[in-house]
């Protein structure tokens, strides 16, 4: 293990590392958060991945508020270009934030604080909903972060396996960089990360009052894509890191086929489908008390299904045949293509 308190820095200085495609408006929101951090010791790295709708007008705009620095290149996908702008950055510590984040002010007083007092290789922090999302963004947050879907995996709470940091809300020192390397240019890369940077030895830990507003997706329809992608790219690191596959990976492909059995028996007893009935009213109910919002709980319930069964479809499917039927089949390529449908 390494010696966390001789690694520590005397001053930690902040790069942002942002990649960003097709996404202006995205953007200035960010910029904006960051504009307004009470603690502004950090540079911003903005890395346009070939975009045709480029930000860096709104990158000029922010110059005089915010130390940025903007590059365009070719199109080559989110790891290739978080890699393109590690190898800019100057800072001690690398950070990573997707561009529909948005900052709380104090979130670099409380990281610089956090840190400080209790210095960690590697740091990930939770998501939250902001007040001006819309109902839908709010559900689908919910949805993300509840303990009834993903296990409290993602929403700053203790969860059912070890914290894996995100790329939304992450960062880790430049010495993880120097002797773990980059992302990996596949989907589940900040996990691959994560899990190699633990192998290596380096701490990791969650820090719950660093968190972000994260707007996700804007559509039922894009987000069930999205979770499916998420649900074969865990088989995919499966196959990569064959310790890493944990129950709780499990439950969205038991989920499927538990729904599917119980609306079957339905059909013979008119109580089988209480579990589901159950599962949604406790969904419907924390998600009142957490928004106070009828309708916001309703579209919690079916974000909720979403989440489960397009996670559950998508692991269902890549376990069966790249696991079962030892299909030879490039897993990242068939990734891109199903990913490549959610933008």
């Amino acid at each position: 293990m390494h010696d966390t308190i001789k690694n520590t820095p005397l001053e930690l200085y902040f790069s942002i590392i942002i990649p960003v495609y097709n996404r202006p408006d995205e953007v200035g929101e960010l910029l904006e958060s960051l504009a307004s951090q009470t603690d502004k010791n950090f540079e911003v790295i903005l890395v346009e991945d070939g975009s045709t709708q480029r930000c860096d007008t709104v990158a000029h705009q922010y110059a005089d508020r915010v130390n940025i620095r903007y590059y365009f290149k070719e199109n080559s996908g989110r790891s290739q270009t978080r890699n393109y702008g590690m190898e800019r950055a100057s800072g001690n510590y690398l950070l990573f934030f997707d561009s529909d984040c948005i900052l709380p002010p104090f979130y670099f007083e409380r990281l610089n604080s956090a840190l400080t007092q209790h210095y960690v290789d590697c740091f990930g922090g939770p998501d939250k909903a902001h007040e001006s999302f819309t109902d839908l963004q709010k559900a689908i947050s919910y949805s993300m972060t509840s303990f009834f879907t993903t296990g409290g995996i993602r929403g700053g709470k203790r969860g059912l396996e070890k914290f894996s940091p995100r790329t939304f809300n992450m960062g880790f020192s430049r010495q993880v960089y120097e002797q773990v390397g980059g992302f990996k240019d596949m989907f589940g890369e900040d996990i691959d990360l994560s899990t190699r940077i633990r192998r290596a030895g380096f701490s990791i830990s969650l820090i719950r009052e660093v968190f972000v507003y994260h707007k996700r997706r804007v559509s039922f329809r894009s987000f069930f894509k999205q979770v499916k992608v998420f649900g074969m790219a865990r088989v995919a690191l499966y196959q990569l890191h064959p310790g890493s596959l944990k129950i709780v990976h499990l439950l969205p492909a038991a989920f499927v086929i538990g729904c599917a059995l119980l609306l079957v028996a339905s059909l013979f007893c008119p109580y089988a489908g209480l579990p589901i009935l159950l599962w949604a009213g406790l969904l419907f109910s924390e998600s009142l008390v957490k928004n106070k919002s009828i309708h916001i709980a309703f579209l919690s319930v079916i974000a909720g299904f979403i989440q489960l069964f397009g996670y559950g479809i998508g692991f269902i499917k890549a376990f069966t045949e790249k696991i079962i039927l030892h299909k030879q089949i490039d897993t990242e390529q068939e990734l891109n293509k199903h990913y490549k449908k959610t933008k």
